[in-house]
């Protein structure tokens, strides 16, 4: 084989969720009761452009999960195949010649010279120092209008395929605004397209000090931003469900133990909480360098853990919402005639009061992944976040704090992790918004009335 397919556990709890949310969508289809918030959703038309934004960040990390070594070149026949040390994604692949085309060192956006002055020969042999051209891209390279409109001329048959899907979607009378999905889908694929044309012979986002493309390593982010807002919501919701639920059922001394524990843990500052256990995880990493075969392995153990971290120090603001709700239904009448009729705590929980916590579970999942991305870029800043060698716009953010101090100032670097990081944020909490009317019964109420 040409390449050895490598599954990280990452790329599983990766693989499960997006299991999870295609059995949410089957579940929707057949319960009405439940497709009735998320038609709501599709009917609002900054729910369907924002789910638009988030798909294409997903597709963007799903890709950058698929990870394989690639086969070295064999020197004879019949030797054995060997494989690279070096673990790729299909993003990789795809945007090989960014990841190849890298530069002596700092080059600013669409710029055709490095950013600093060297002392280079002329032909006639004299010394001058002056700006020296950028190497990616080769000497001759179009003019920036010329590939912007290369990149409409492109986009047009997407548009086409747009524009006919959303006259089918009239012609149904759809009550989903496909408009709105459709017009962001198209401004999407003629910005895709557009940097596709320019990325051929320019380095859009410029280059960082060791000449690495940082458009490369803005949407190599995009996986970590994405791990760490939903595999830390996947350690995170077990405790609080069953914290919240117990606490609220059962009250008495089960609900005083939970209540110590969940304030005990919110009265510690959270970020000294994981700086201490990931200070103690990366100990025992480098305690134990033979674990991992390769730099990848590392890197995606040490995000593992900090997902489980924070999983583990972000529970109890869920577990007191869940808490609170459970001791509402708990007074209703269908749980006292359950109670009557003598059936077990067990079945109580499972089908009258779970059910019913789910608009909150939603809600706070939604809204808890941009506070999970942001804090990713927060600890990695201050160093103890994800590992070093991972990309991610933490590293990128801390990589450039020193960068704003030279003369002349190096922006690009921050801008670039603002802008991507500031999208997907921004999408999450429109959509969240757009959630949270739509499950909240006492949103319906206040609109019914």
């Amino acid at each position: 084989m040409s390449i050895q397919p490598v599954i990280f556990p990452s790329d599983i709890l990766l693989g499960v969720l997006l299991a999870g949310g295609l059995l949410l969508v089957w579940l929707a289809r057949r319960h009405g009761y439940f497709l009735e918030p998320w038609l709501r959703v599709g009917q609002s038309a900054t729910g369907m452009a924002t789910a638009t934004v988030l798909l294409l960040y997903l597709a963007v990390g799903v890709l950058d999960s698929l990870h394989y070594r690639p086969a070295l070149p064999a020197e004879n026949a019949a030797k054995t195949v060997e494989y690279s040390p070096e673990v790729m994604s299909v993003l990789d692949a795809l945007l090989s010649p960014l990841k190849n085309g890298t530069e002596k060192t700092y080059s600013a956006p669409l710029a055709v010279h490095l950013y600093g002055k060297e002392t280079m020969t002329r032909a006639d042999g004299q010394q001058v120092r002056d700006y020296p051209p950028a190497l990616y891209g080769g000497a001759q390279r179009p003019a920036i209008g010329s590939l912007l409109l290369r990149g409409l001329l492109l986009s047009l048959p997407v548009w086409l395929v747009l524009w006919g899907g959303w006259r089918l979607a009239r012609r149904r009378r759809s009550p989903l605004r496909w408009d709105a999905a459709l017009l962001t889908a198209g401004l999407l694929a003629w910005l895709g397209l557009s940097v596709y044309e320019l990325a051929a012979h320019y380095h859009v986002l410029g280059t960082d000090k060791v000449g690495q493309d940082v458009l490369y390593q803005s949407m190599k982010s995009v996986r970590t931003g994405l791990l760490i807002g939903t595999l830390t919501t996947l350690v995170m919701l077990p405790f609080s469900l069953l914290m919240g639920a117990f606490a609220g059922y059962f009250k008495g001394w089960v609900d005083d133990l939970i209540q110590y524990i969940y304030t005990t843990l919110s009265s510690i500052p959270g970020v000294l909480l994981i700086a201490a256990a990931v200070l103690i995880m990366q100990s025992w990493m480098d305690q134990h360098p033979d674990w991992f075969a390769t730099v990848a392995e590392r890197a995606d153990a040490r995000l593992m853990a900090l997902c489980f971290i924070l999983g583990l120090t972000s529970w109890t603001s869920l577990a007191r919402l869940i808490r609170g709700e459970t001791m509402k239904l708990v007074e209703l009448d269908y749980v006292a005639a359950a109670t009557a009729f003598g059936v077990s705590h067990r079945r109580i929980i499972l089908r009258h009061i779970l059910p019913n916590l789910m608009h909150i579970v939603m809600i706070s999942v939604v809204m808890d992944f941009s506070g999970l991305v942001l804090a990713e870029a927060v600890l990695s800043y201050v160093g103890v976040g994800v590992d070093p060698t991972m990309a991610s716009w933490g590293n990128m953010i801390n990589g450039a704090r020193l960068e704003m101090a030279r003369e002349p100032v190096v922006w690009w670097q921050l801008a670039a992790a603002f802008v991507f990081m500031f999208t997907l944020v921004l999408a999450a909490n429109l959509f969240s918004d757009t959630v949270q009317t739509a499950f909240d019964p006492r949103t319906r109420q206040r609109e019914a009335a």
